[in-house]
């Protein structure tokens, strides 16, 4: 089978003198003092709440891209722990599973030219207030929704009201807000079938790009906001159908058949499940849809079944790391994609398609995968570099979504 992972090379490194410091080992004056010569330039950090969500002054201007910047110091940490969200799926509490270290959560994404607004549940409730949303993808996506779940649990606490039978599909509903939050968990978001050979799974999929998977296309006239991402399982052996004709294959190699790269079958996945949006004609009219783009993997010295792993601590520089390969590929047709949908939407509100574009920022956060912290007994030979810890860098998803959707109502 062909590793959802990347190669090592796909991520370009050099080695920073800074950057294995344990800052926690100086006075408590010396490490600020630090902090500042290391990130001159930088305003110093706020340290109140109001700060950060009320004064918006000099957050989101119109000549900022949000998306580029580095990560800098953050002496708050995270707004929940561990303790304080108890929806956190055990294999992705990484403290409880043992994680000793906690500096890769002392870090803020910062913009260029502007800052991005920490993020304020109350806020977020209030602009969902009486809606629903909905995160549709894979594995990644319901680790967003779970990321969001834990930042409104501090004000409002939500109810499991419904979940099937292999947990694929799962509803949580804040009474307070008359806020819905569900997943709905799809491999390619179009139909795709693992071929059985023999009897036995064979690890190949047969993927039809032109049927939008129905699952999740079923439910999307009930949900106001929707949060649709994929990725990863593109990774694999898969024969590619346009209707009964096989266009293509991925890592196939086989005569007579037309050799796709990865991007291709992902790139041709997300047009129909973008078309289907737009032309959907039982959604709402209202209906809001984002694309989260592409999460990078950070596996080091080999791949997730020859022993790759992930034992960084704290974040990658922006000199450090590369948007190239494969990676690079996946970020382009995504990003095609969202423009064709939206370009399409020029007679209706097209600003109703939105983007998070958190690609670069978690190419830089290798310290934040679950890595060997997952608590599976079965699986201490591997490590999970690809989901992220809770709470940890994968939160700023959200505070990149908060922003999107506050924009959207003004």
């Amino acid at each position: 089978m062909k590793s959802s992972v990347l190669p090592d090379k796909l991520i370009s490194t050099r080695k920073d003198r800074h950057r294995f410091f344990n800052f926690g080992v100086l006075p408590p004056f010396l490490f600020f003092l630090s902090l500042f010569i290391l990130y001159y330039g930088y305003e110093p950090l706020r340290l109140t709440r109001n700060a950060y969500v009320h004064d918006h002054s000099k957050y989101e201007g119109e000549d900022c891209d949000l998306y580029m910047g580095r990560w800098v110091p953050e002496l708050r940490g995270s707004s929940y722990t561990n303790s304080s969200c108890r929806t956190i799926p055990d294999w992705k509490n990484c403290f409880l599973q043992g994680r000793k270290d906690r500096d890769f959560l002392n870090w803020r994404w910062k913009p260029v030219k502007c800052e991005l607004p920490r993020f304020d549940p109350e806020m977020f409730l209030e602009i969902v207030r009486g809606k629903t949303m909905a995160f549709i993808g894979d594995s990644l996506a319901r680790n967003q929704m779970e990321s969001l779940l834990c930042l409104l649990s501090q004000v409002d606490t939500p109810v499991d009201i419904y979940k099937d039978s292999e947990n694929r599909f799962h509803t949580w509903r804040f009474a307070d807000h008359d806020f819905t939050l569900k997943v709905f968990w799809s491999r390619f978001l179009v139909n795709g079938e693992e071929i059985v050979i023999n009897g036995t799974l064979s690890s190949s999929f047969e993927l039809h790009v032109d049927r939008v998977d129905e699952k999740w296309t079923s439910e999307l006239p009930g949900v106001d906001y929707a949060i649709i991402s994929s990725g990863h399982w593109f990774f694999r052996k898969i024969y590619v159908y346009d209707g009964s004709n096989l266009t293509g294959c991925v890592y196939c190699n086989e005569p007579n058949v037309n050799s796709f790269g990865p991007e291709r079958a992902l790139g041709l996945a997300l047009r129909s499940s973008m078309n289907h949006i737009k032309n959907c004609k039982n959604c709402k009219s209202g209906l809001v849809t984002v694309l989260r783009m592409f999460s990078p993997a950070h596996f080091e010295n080999g791949t997730w079944n020859t022993g790759g792993m992930c034992r960084r601590t704290s974040p990658y520089t922006e000199r450090e790391v590369t948007l190239d390969g494969t990676y690079l590929q996946f970020w382009k047709v995504q990003l095609e994609e969202f423009e064709r949908v939206r370009l399409a939407s020029h007679g209706g509100d097209w600003r109703r398609f939105g983007v998070l574009d958190i690609t670069r920022a978690m190419l830089m956060r290798p310290d934040g995968h679950v890595g060997e912290f997952s608590g599976n007994k079965w699986a201490r030979a591997y490590s999970d570099c690809l989901h992220w810890c809770l709470p940890g860098p994968i939160d700023v998803w959200n505070e990149f979504l908060m922003s999107y959707l506050r924009k959207l109502a003004r």
